[in-house]
């Protein structure tokens, strides 16, 4: 197999970042009314002071903007395939990333989603880095979406304190192996034994087939959790993860000079730092304007950072996440020159 640029392995390279969060802020005093517990409380636990809600937006309206941002960020008119990762999706059936093929112009390119928690951006960059070294596409849009506001109970003040919604998108071309901006091996794993302490348990076929007498006794179409079970392995499983993905780059953890990583909350990402040994500023945040935007918090920070100039070029970068499945994934890249379009709204 021979790279686009010339003889030697195929990878994927980072060619373009882009990202949307919607305008409308929903601000911890909202949220929270009267009630005791208010914004130094969650600013506390959680870390954020806002986070972002679409209103009058949904899913592939995120991802396009986002998307389109990407395409631009890369100097691109076109995509060979594109890869939708969401938890959120608009509808059951059909995939998303279609719809998005469709309303960004690309014609009648493969396109399908990718659905595995947090950490679906990762498994996503795995996914759409293989189909590029095995010489299947040369470009392949890759685009994380999630409104997950809209599967919070309405009334579970803490949900909707700790997620917000918005859309991360990057353009990979071929180019080759070993090279800045090209994706290290990656650390992907899973624990289904674990299904249960993050879920959506009402809507899927499971509930449907056990449709009760009493819709009181139906399984509620709303996410929850078990916050403390999750929080203690969310930082073990990512600083395993992460350690391998390192290693298996070739590095040690000194050698990475910034970390990416899901935005739970803040406390996980403290503790990440301090469970690797990693000064504090290594470990980029934004949880304090956004909370966490499930799939699509890794690539909106990317966007965001390397917008900002916080990424440079030469910098050794990790990228780590876990979530519902349970899931995780790292993996590692040097970064490039490359161009992001960060839309704040």
């Amino acid at each position: 197999m021979t790279s686009a640029s010339g003889p030697g392995p195929r990878a994927a390279v980072l060619a373009g970042l882009g990202a949307y969060v919607p305008p409308r802020i929903l601000t911890n005093d909202e949220l929270c009314g009267r009630r005791p517990i208010g914004d130094a409380w969650i600013r506390e636990r959680i870390g954020a002071a806002g986070r972002r809600v679409a209103d009058g937006e949904a899913t592939v309206d995120l991802a396009v903007r986002a998307g389109r941002h990407a395409l631009t960020a890369a100097g691109a008119v076109a995509a060979d395939a594109v890869v939708l990762v969401t938890i959120s999706p608009d509808r059951i059936c059909p995939a998303g990333a279609p719809e998005v093929a469709a309303r960004l112009g690309l014609g009648n390119v493969p396109a399908f989603d990718v659905a595995s928690g947090c950490s679906g951006f990762l498994y996503g960059l795995g996914v759409a880095s293989s189909m590029i070294a095995a010489g299947t596409f040369d470009r392949v849009l890759l685009i994380a979406s999630d409104v997950f506001t809209a599967f919070l109970d309405p009334q579970d003040w803490l949900m909707r304190a700790i997620f917000g919604d918005g859309a991360g998108a990057v353009v990979l071309r071929a180019g080759p192996a070993g090279g800045a901006g090209t994706f290290g091996p990656f650390d992907l794993g899973s624990d289904g034994a674990q299904a249960d302490l993050l879920e959506v348990p009402g809507g899927g076929a499971r509930a449907r087939k056990r449709l009760p007498t009493t819709p009181d006794a139906e399984p509620a179409p709303y996410f929850r959790m078990d916050g403390p079970a999750v929080r203690k392995q969310a930082v073990v499983g990512m600083c395993d993860s992460m350690t391998r993905a390192v290693e298996r780059a070739g590095w040690t953890l000194a050698d990475v000079d910034v970390v990416v990583a899901h935005q739970a909350n803040q406390r996980i990402l403290d503790g990440l730092a301090a469970e690797l040994g990693l000064a504090p500023g290594k470990v980029l945040s934004h949880i304090e304007a956004y909370g966490n935007t499930a799939a699509a918090s890794v690539p909106v920070l990317l966007a965001q950072a390397a917008a900002a100039g916080t990424l440079r070029p030469g910098l050794r970068v990790a990228l780590t996440a876990y979530g519902a499945g349970l899931a995780w994934g790292s993996t590692t890249l040097v970064w490039p020159e490359v161009r992001a379009v960060a839309d704040d709204g």
